[in-house]
């Protein structure tokens, strides 16, 4: 079996970002936000290997959640990122995260510049298992959880 390290979000404002994650979800900043210019780098470079010749200068950080899962934000600045549009959900589309209190966690997320995009829902009949789709201020996806994902699907008929 493997286990998840870390999921990168990309975001318009990298500084608006580490404070919501810290402010609304307790995320805590373990390293940067660092800055990659393409001109200052190496000829060859992680960063353009990975995504392109194309990418210029962007700026990402790395953030932990309480269970040492990480969340590693990305700023792409040039070329700048493209407004997200509810209706696409190719690739990664979400994230999700367990919360102590569902409910008070969504309203948290809707009051703080975020959106509730579902109902809470009971995925299994008579077990006090919930779900609830929320959205972060830019325009990713957060699926919030009443009990881990192992409890909730492990042992439903």
């Amino acid at each position: 079996m493997t286990a998840i390290t870390h999921i990168g979000l990309s975001v318009p404002d990298i500084e608006a970002a580490i404070k919501w994650y810290w402010e609304v979800l307790g995320f805590k900043l373990i390293a940067g936000p660092y800055t990659f210019v393409s001109e200052l780098e190496k000829e060859h470079n992680m960063t353009n290997d990975l995504l392109g010749k194309n990418i210029k200068k962007m700026r990402n950080a790395h953030l932990v959640s309480q269970n040492q899962v990480g969340l590693e934000l990305f700023e792409f600045q040039e070329p700048k990122m493209e407004e997200r549009r509810k209706q696409d959900y190719q690739g990664y589309f979400h994230i999700c995260l367990i919360a102590d209190d569902l409910e008070k966690l969504a309203d948290k997320i809707a009051n703080s510049g975020g959106e509730k995009r579902s109902e809470i829902w009971n995925t299994w009949k008579g077990k006090p298992y919930y779900l609830v789709y929320c959205e972060d201020p830019f325009g990713n996806i957060i699926e919030l959880y009443s009990h881990s994902t192992e409890t909730m699907y492990a042992n439903k008929e």
